[in-house]
């Protein structure tokens, strides 16, 4: 049975995937007292990346948010497969966004909206977050975005 929170994904017309496995040496999310920890979460679906290259260069800003918001449903999962339950999550307390960008695109914040958005939508007041909005040079596998969390989880 799903809780408020997946019920709220298929209100939404989402589903959670299922968990990326890891890339190299690391757990997609640990957990250390009352908070959770997700590893950085590609836009990977059904084990592949939609779109690849720099925002700014070959991906627009609009496709990038849309990236965005699939990371954060990644993370989602990823918070899921190891505290059992999405309803568990009291808060995420941070979000931290990175965008490979063309040398001239400043656009991050606008791209890393897309996974804050997607967190209003489905947690509402829980999904109110402080973040990073950051561009690099390079992701893994030439992503165009990557999204890390942290949340706080209730008692079990």
């Amino acid at each position: 049975m799903s809780g408020v929170v997946e019920s709220r994904l298929a209100e939404l017309g989402l589903s959670l995937p299922e968990v990326v496995p890891p890339l190299a040496s690391y757990q997609p999310a640990v957990v250390s007292g009352r908070y959770m920890f997700t590893s950085g979460q590609l836009p990977m679906v059904d084990g592949k990346l939609p779109v690849t290259g720099k925002v700014g260069a070959e991906v627009t800003p609009e496709e990038a948010k849309d990236l965005a918001r699939i990371c954060a449903l990644n993370a989602l999962a990823a918070v899921k497969s190891v505290a059992g339950d999405l309803d568990r999550v009291a808060r995420v307390v941070k979000v931290v966004g990175f965008v490979a960008s063309a040398a001239d695109f400043t656009g991050q914040p606008a791209v890393v909206n897309g996974a804050s958005e997607l967190l209003g939508e489905v947690l509402g007041d829980k999904g109110v977050h402080a973040r990073s909005a950051v561009g690099v040079a390079v992701l893994p596998l030439d992503a165009s975005v990557e999204v890390e969390m942290q949340v706080e989880l209730t008692e079990a």
